[in-house]
C-alpha cells in the first residue's frame, strides 16, 4: 500500500506590536526588555509563554520571575491576541500585580535526626519578610548541599493566603545516611598487609557527646563534621588523622572553624636473609606531626556565595638517616610553618551530581621570610630546618547543563564539567633555592600521600604515570626519580551523564579530556606545552562508603608507532575526587 501525504504549511506568522496593560510596578520599556521579543520575530507561542513565565523554563528570568522575586505571589499574566493582519499578530499582555505577600509561617517536617535549627539557619524564607521566588530556590540549594537529605525530596510547599496577603511555606525533607565508612586492605611490595580504616560523621553533635541516650552509634544532629582515619602496614608505615569542623561558629553567622591533627611515620629497611623477612627500623625513618587551624567567613559582597578563609599550618618533620629532599639533609628536624588566605565562591546546586553552578578558589600561602634575617640562609641547614616559600593556587570549576532532562526524572541530564587548576611557588630571596617543601607531583591517580606525609601536593593525571626526572640541571642522583615541580597547569573537560540518581546510590559515567604539565622555574614555563590524555570513567556514590571511581585513559603523547599498549592506564579512586 502506498500512501501519499499532502502538506499545506500555510502562512508563516510573525509577532507584531506588543502592548502592556495593568503594570504599575515596572514601566513598559523594562517589561519589553525582559520579554526579549521584538516586532518581526517569528511567531512562537511556546517562547512567549516561557518568556512571560506562564510555563516553567530551566533558564528562568521571565516576566513572572521579576514579580515573584519581589513578593508579588498573587501576580497573574495573560497574553491576548488583539489583531491578526496579513502575516502579523499583535498582542496585549494583561496583568494583575496584586499585593506583595509576606511570609507568615515556616514549618519543617521529615527531619528525624537533624535538629530543626540546623535546617532553619540555612533558610532564606523568614517569617515577616517579603516573599521571594529566588529565596525559595536558594534555600532549596542550601538544604541539599548539607548532604543530609535526599535531594529529590526537598520540597517547599507554598500555601498562599490571599485574604490577608500572606503565605505559609511548609518545607518537607527526607533524611538519608550521610556518614561514610572506609575499609580497605592490600598485599604486596614486600611489606605484607596494608590496611585502612576511616569513618566520617557528617552530622555530628559535640554538644551531646556526654549524653548517653544520644549515642546511636554517635551523637548526631548538630551539623558538625568529625573524621577519623588510621592507615598502617605493620612497622613500615602508620598514619593517624583527626579532623573536626563546626560550620556555624557561635551559631549566628556562617563562620566555620576546622581543626585537623595528623601523625605519620614511615620507615625504610631491607631484606633479612637470615629471617627471610623485610626488617624496618627507626634508624631509617621519616616521622611527622602536623596541625591545621582554619577559620572561614561568609561574605556579603560581591554576593553571599563568597567565602574568605584564613588558616595556620604547621608540620614538624623528624628525619633519621633519611634523604627526603636532598642528600645534604638526612638527619634532624624541619619546621614547616605557613599562613594561608583564600577567597572562594561556591554556587554549585548540589554536591553529588551537580547540574549547574561553579566553584572558584584563589589562595596565597606564605612562610616567615627567614632568609631576610638569617645569614647564609641558602648555604646553611636553615633552608631545610626552616623552609621558606610563597605559594599561590587557583581552582576554577564550572558545571553546565547540556540539552533537556530525559524522561520524567529531571536529574537525568548531560552535564559538561570544565576545570582549570594552577599552582605557582615563589621566593623572598632570588638568590635562594626554591623550597623543597610544598612542591607539586603530577601524574597517576592521585591516591597516595593524601595526608601530606612527604610535604608536597599530588596533582593527578589519569593517562600518565608519576612524572619522572629527566632534567640535567637536577642532582644526578635524582635522575629517574619522581619530579617535584614549583609550578603546574591542569585543564579538564568532562561530559557526564547519570545512570542512577536515588537516595541509596548515584551512578554516572563520563568521557574526559585532560592536559597538564609541570615546570621548575618561570624561565622554563610554557602554558602551551602540555601532556594530553582522553578516556572514559564511571563514578559510584554510596552513602555509606562515599565516592568510588574507575577510569580508563590513553596518554596521547605516550602513543608510539600507533600502539596503545604502553599509552593506556586503568586508575582507581576512593573517597574524594583527587586534584
Amino acid at each position: 500500500m502506498n500512501i501519499a501525504i499532502k502538506v499545506d504549511e500555510g502562512v508563516k506568522y510573525y509577532f507584531g506590536n506588543i502592548k502592556w496593560k495593568g503594570n504599575t510596578k515596572y514601566p513598559d520599556t523594562v517589561l519589553s526588555l525582559v520579554l526579549g521579543i521584538r516586532k518581526g520575530d517569528i511567531y512562537n507561542l511556546d517562547i512567549l509563554n516561557k518568556k512571560l513565565g506562564k510555563e516553567v523554563s530551566q533558564e528562568g528570568g521571565g516576566v513572572s520571575d521579576l514579580y515573584l522575586d519581589d513578593g508579588y505571589l498573587f501576580f497573574r499574566i495573560d497574553p491576548v491576541e488583539t489583531a491578526v493582519y496579513n502575516d502579523t499578530i499583535d498582542f496585549e499582555i494583561r496583568m494583575v500585580e496584586g499585593p506583595q505577600a509576606t511570609i507568615k509561617n515556616v514549618t519543617i517536617a521529615g527531619n528525624e535526626k537533624t535538629k530543626e535549627y540546623v535546617i532553619r539557619r540555612e533558610l532564606r524564607t523568614i517569617p515577616g519578610e517579603k516573599f521571594s521566588r529566588q529565596d525559595i530556590i536558594r534555600s532549596t540549594r542550601e538544604i541539599v548541599n548539607l548532604g543530609y537529605f535526599n535531594q529529590e525530596k526537598v520540597v517547599p510547599n507554598i500555601v498562599p493566603n490571599q485574604e490577608d496577603g500572606t503565605v505559609d511555606i511548609n518545607w518537607s525533607v527526607e533524611e538519608k545516611s550521610s556518614d561514610q565508612l572506609e575499609l580497605s586492605a592490600g598485599w604486596g611490595g614486600g611489606i605484607g598487609v596494608t590496611g585502612t580504616v576511616g569513618i566520617t560523621f557528617n552530622n555530628f553533635s559535640i554538644n551531646n557527646i556526654w549524653k548517653k541516650s544520644a549515642w546511636d552509634p554517635l551523637p548526631t544532629g548538630d551539623g558538625q563534621k568529625l573524621s577519623l582515619r588510621v592507615q598502617a602496614n605493620g612497622k613500615a608505615y602508620q598514619s593517624y588523622n583527626l579532623s573536626f569542623t563546626e560550620p556555624w561558629l557561635g551559631g549566628k553567622k556562617r563562620n566555620s572553624l576546622t581543626v585537623s591533627l595528623y601523625r605519620s611515620a614511615f620507615r625504610t629497611g631491607g631484606y633479612n636473609y637470615t629471617t627471610s623477612k623485610y626488617a624496618y627500623s627507626d634508624t631509617n625513618s621519616l616521622k611527622n606531626f602536623g596541625v591545621v587551624v582554619a577559620l572561614g567567613k561568609q561574605l556579603k559582597w560581591p554576593d553571599d556565595y563568597f567565602t574568605l578563609t584564613y588558616s595556620v599550618n604547621y608540620t614538624l618533620y623528624d628525619l633519621t638517616n633519611y634523604s627526603l629532599f636532598s642528600p645534604d639533609f638526612r638527619n634532624g628536624y624541619s619546621n614547616n610553618l605557613s599562613f594561608k588566605i583564600g577567597l572562594g565562591r561556591y554556587s554549585v546546586d548540589q554536591p553529588i551530581y551537580p547540574h549547574g553552578g561553579s566553584n572558584f578558589m584563589i589562595s596565597a600561602q606564605f612562610t616567615p621570610p627567614y632568609s631576610l634575617f638569617t645569614p647564609n640562609y641558602n648555604t646553611s641547614q636553615d633552608q631545610f630546618t626552616l623552609p621558606e616559600y610563597t605559594k599561590f593556587r587557583l581552582t576554577s570549576q564550572w558545571y553546565i547543563p547540556i540539552g533537556k532532562p530525559m524522561g520524567a526524572d529531571k536529574s537525568r541530564q548531560f552535564v559538561l564539567y570544565a576545570g582549570v587548576k594552577m599552582g605557582f611557588m615563589g621566593r623572598y630571596n632570588s638568590e635562594a633555592n626554591f623550597s623543597p617543601f610544598e612542591r607539586f607531583q603530577l601524574g597517576d591517580a592521585g591516591l597516595t600521600n593524601n595526608f601530606g606525609l612527604l610535604g608536597y601536593e599530588i596533582i593527578s593525571q589519569r593517562g600518565y604515570p608519576v612524572y619522572q626526572n629527566s632534567d640535567p640541571r637536577l642532582n644526578p642522583e635524582q635522575t629517574g626519580a619522581t619530579q617535584f615541580f614549583t609550578m603546574f597547569n591542569k585543564y579538564t573537560l568532562e561530559m557526564r551523564y547519570p545512570f542512577v540518581t536515588s537516595p541509596s546510590s548515584t551512578i554516572y559515567g563520563e568521557t574526559f579530556f585532560e592536559a597538564a604539565n609541570g615546570w621548575y622555574d618561570y624561565q622554563s614555563y610554557n602554558p602551551f606545552r602540555l601532556r594530553r590524555d582522553v578516556g572514559v570513567g564511571l563514578r559510584f556514590f554510596l552513602p555509606m562508603f562515599g565516592l568510588l571511581g574507575f577510569d580508563y585513559a590513553i596518554g596521547l603523547d605516550r602513543i608510539q608507532n600507533g600502539s596503545l599498549s604502553n599509552a593506556s592506564r586503568f586508575t582507581f579512586m576512593l573517597g574524594v575526587e583527587p586534584e
